[in-house]
């Protein structure tokens, strides 16, 4: 039998053109990249939990105290920057428990087999932390931003401090990363935890005044507003520490860590030298939008200028009683500034939580009887001007002019029976004379009540 082979296709093994055991290779791909370290951490892992701690624990504390905050975006601004008291310990902490992580697997002496420099294996798991913590710093702050705006009633959202603090969040959770991987405790992360929220209460309550300027958490008070550069210099100094820390104990050149902490230092010296005045009061505090229509005027502070309306309708009907009466103030101010003779205190509007929430008054009829009160004199008159007969007719006058619901009642707290005959039969007589002769009765009480002269009080 005679072998036939097909000279198109050669099966000599020994031929070195023969590349039919081959023919199942041609169709390989290429092996697909791996993903950055970098990404890979702030993926997957503990990073986005960081995150999600701090979103949950600041909005917690928003949740917590709406009714102070949500309605004015001073207040507003005033809270997230005070959170700082919270979320920046709660950030070092977590980047110190991420420091800790290798120590904790038993894999330092693996990782440090790797061909990546030092600095970069102390960067890969540290900076996706930085980051989602500042994430959910500003996160929450733009959710408290947005739940303020449906009730501001003036003003503008202050967005100053936000770039400071996010800044000083990051910082916070570079530092104690380094930290976490230079104490080899598990106890370490806790710990700055717990100095973190006694260092920053301490410095910001009791704490040397020069150290106020440093604290990246100091509290303010509301209508404050930092110099323009505050928020920069604060940004310097706290991430200049940050990063001066993490080059000194992981660069290969560790004389590098004098460059971002000469720049911390520098930004710390103008800090401490500008002290209280880093901070000015917000001039739209000092201005006030009136109603003009009545006597008083009804005149608001310009940063709630839409309370105006709910005001004015409160004071109605004390304006309306009040019509042809003279030797009244000009106006009820509310100005944060002390007030002229021809002005009486507008009843507190702020803080918010008492008397408006979320940009509406509480209690209107309180709130009316507040303005009476404040119409009735400065409170600066002497004991001497303060007598039986003076207390009678201020009650009468805040009984017709806008009763509190006590006196609606008809009860008069802590008199005895004649003493309390006597107190109704007076709101009684005022209330039931003639409109000219109650009219030149309550010109002469207020011209006497302004200048604390208890004997010119009228009679009832």
């Amino acid at each position: 039998m005679t072998l036939v082979t097909d000279p198109t296709h050669p099966t000599d093994p020994t031929d070195p053109t023969d590349h039919s055991d081959l023919s199942d290779f041609t169709a390989t791909e290429a092996p697909a990249r791996a993903p950055h370290p970098l990404r890979a951490e702030a993926v997957r892992g503990f990073a986005p939990w960081a995150g999600a701690a701090v979103l949950t624990a600041f909005g917690a504390m928003l949740a917590g105290t709406a009714d102070r905050w949500q309605g004015g975006w001073a207040e507003t601004a005033t809270q997230v920057h005070t959170a700082m008291l919270i979320t920046l310990p709660l950030a070092a902490a977590a980047g110190c428990w991420q420091g800790g992580r290798e120590r904790r697997r038993g894999t330092e002496e693996l990782w440090r087999t790797t061909v990546r420099p030092p600095l970069a294996r102390l960067l890969a798991p540290a900076l996706p932390v930085a980051l989602w913590v500042a994430a959910g710093y500003l996160v929450t702050a733009a959710l408290a931003l947005l739940a303020t705006r449906p009730y501001a009633q003036g003003d503008h959202p202050h967005l100053a401090l936000l770039p400071g603090d996010t800044v000083a969040m990051a910082a916070g959770a570079l530092a104690g990363h380094v930290l976490g991987r230079a104490v080899p405790t598990r106890l370490a992360a806790p710990l700055l935890a717990t100095a973190g929220y006694l260092g920053f209460g301490v410095l910001s309550d009791d704490g040397p005044a020069m150290n106020h300027p440093l604290s990246p958490a100091t509290p303010l008070l509301v209508g404050q507003l930092p110099v323009w550069w505050q928020p920069w210099a604060m940004a310097v100094w706290t991430g200049g520490l940050a990063c001066a820390a993490a080059l000194a104990y992981a660069a290969r050149r560790r004389v590098t860590a004098l460059l971002p902490l000469a720049a911390a230092l520098a930004a710390g010296a103008l800090l401490v030298q500008a002290g209280d005045g880093l901070w000015h009061t917000d001039p739209l505090a000092r201005r006030q939008v009136c109603d003009t229509s009545g006597t008083p005027a009804v005149c608001v502070n310009a940063r709630y200028a839409g309370m105006l309306p709910q005001v004015g309708d409160a004071l109605s009907g004390v304006t309306g009683k009040l019509e042809g009466v003279r030797n009244l103030p000009a106006r009820w101010a509310d100005h944060g500034g002390a007030l002229r003779g021809d002005e009486a205190q507008l009843p507190a509007i702020t803080p918010f939580g008492w008397s408006a929430v979320r940009g509406r008054l509480t209690d209107p009829e309180q709130f009316a009887w507040e303005a009476v009160v404040a119409l009735s004199g400065r409170g600066d008159c002497s004991e001497e001007a303060v007598t039986t007969r003076v207390l009678w007719a201020d009650d009468a006058v805040q009984s017709y002019l806008a009763p509190n619901a006590l006196q609606k009642s008809g009860k008069v707290p802590g008199s005895g029976p004649a003493e309390k005959r006597r107190i109704l039969a007076t709101r009684a007589r005022l209330a039931g004379m003639d409109e000219h002769r109650r009219q030149e009765w309550l010109s002469a009480y207020f011209a006497a009540r302004a200048g604390c002269d208890a004997k010119g009080v009228p009679a009832l």
